[in-house]
């Protein structure tokens, strides 16, 4: 069977990289991919919101099953697409990945189905939008309603930094139609987790937990990022969290959505705040995370092509997932001034040497090719992944790859998984 898989970052690289192990796989392909990509996949340049050139692409090399990385292409129906042209594609369609695309149709469903959240307001108007945050005060948290790249969402201090983000939404157009509408929410203390599970639209298979690091310098400081790094398993989800976010979170969400007439065919993603033993959801997601994906693949025993197949056909509950006992880390090497602006086109040295050591793999996300040599392309352009008996061990199995790999200005947190070990 040959595979295409939809999307050019760390996510699709920890993808590529799983199903190409796969013995029911011929070939993989991958749109557009990446340099480090190429080494699994043949790497093809069709964008991912190219959704004609997509579906030309697989119907041409008789694809047997459709991989969607990102959120892009989901939110713009290549699942409803490819479906009516009688294509298996693994991810959801239109409709049900607005629980993504849409932060007020999110917090709508949790509002209506009983899915524990923050509480919420969501506003088109941006004198009713201050005048909420004036009456609930600060900390608070402005999220503008659509997709925004990871970048939409501001954990403001004061009122003053709330009223500056909702300003930048709906005066400055910031994020576009993105920030047309705007949600804010109260904010929640805690530590957070991610919680992601395939789901065929009835049932619910987790897969092991993880924690991400959104903000983009140490001890969780500076703004928020698209993750600078994750370990999997993450201590703060104990068997009683795990109970309840299947119980309580997954279950009437899915259930919710069937009843909406959107069922949700997948992967779900439940960003968790969790505190005292309980945990409340962030924000849905309608895909693997990133960099949260490449922990958890590289623990996955598993052939992960049979359980994507099994989701498809609506067969979940036929299949289940077996991991490797270790634990492992990621580390995000980024461009220094991620997620400002930052230069691109420096030379990235090291790779081989880091492509030596055992327990370890280099997943590209932001990289390209200049004059034949690999260099920074994107923010986030290396996840760093080690394997290790436990926690500490896979931390200094990733920090030893990223002491081997440099290129101008890079930038990369040193307290990923922290939290595990002080646990």
């Amino acid at each position: 069977m040959n595979i295409l898989v939809v999307g050019g970052g760390g996510r699709e690289h920890a993808l590529v990289w799983k199903i190409a192990q796969s013995s029911l796989v011929d070939k993989v392909y991958c749109a557009p991919g990446n340099p480090g990509i190429a080494a699994q996949a043949e790497c093809v340049d069709i964008a991912v919101d190219d959704i004609d050139g997509l579906l030309a692409f697989a119907r041409q090399q008789q694809i047997g099953l459709t991989v969607v990385g990102p959120e892009l292409p989901l939110t713009l129906g290549i699942v409803d697409r490819f479906r009516q042209a009688g294509l298996e594609i693994f991810g959801p369609d239109r409709q049900a990945a607005r629980l993504e695309g849409s932060k007020k149709f999110c917090k709508d469903i949790m509002a209506k189905y009983g899915v524990p959240t923050a509480a919420y307001g969501t506003f088109t108007d941006r004198d009713q939008a201050v005048a909420f945050i004036r009456e609930q005060g600060a900390p608070i948290v402005v999220k503008a309603d659509g997709l925004a790249a990871g970048k939409g969402v501001v954990v403001a201090r004061s009122e003053e930094e709330a009223i500056a983000a909702v300003d930048a939404c709906m005066l400055d157009a910031a994020f576009g139609e993105a920030g047309r509408i705007v949600v804010i929410e109260e904010f929640l203390d805690g530590e957070e987790a991610s919680f992601i599970a395939f789901t065929d639209g009835r049932t619910i298979l987790p897969l092991a937990s993880s924690q991400d690091h959104k903000p983009v310098f140490d001890g969780d400081q500076g703004p928020n990022t698209g993750g600078m790094g994750a370990y999997s398993p993450a201590p703060v989800v104990t068997d009683e969290v795990h109970r309840q976010v299947v119980e309580e979170i997954l279950q009437p969400l899915v259930a919710g959505m069937a009843a909406e007439g959107c069922p949700f065919n997948g992967i779900l993603y439940a960003g968790l705040m969790v505190r005292d033993g309980r945990a409340k959801v962030l924000e849905f997601n309608v895909r693997f995370g990133d960099p949260e994906c490449q922990p958890l693949l590289m623990r996955l025993k598993s052939d992960l092509v049979p359980v994507l197949q099994a989701c498809v056909r609506g067969e979940l509950d036929r299949v289940s997932l077996e991991w490797h006992d270790k634990a492992a880390v990621c580390v995000v090497m980024a461009s220094g001034g991620y997620p400002g602006s930052y230069v691109k086109g420096h030379p990235i040295e090291g790779l081989d040497r880091a492509a030596a050591i055992d327990d370890l793999f280099v997943f590209h996300a932001g990289t390209g090719l200049k004059d034949g040599r690999i260099v920074n392309q994107g923010g986030r352009v290396l996840g760093v992944t080690g394997l290790g008996a436990d926690i500490p061990t896979a931390i200094r199995k990733a920090y030893q790859g990223v002491e081997t790999i440099s290129w101008q200005d890079v930038h990369y947190r040193t307290d990923i998984g922290a939290k595990a070990v002080k646990r």
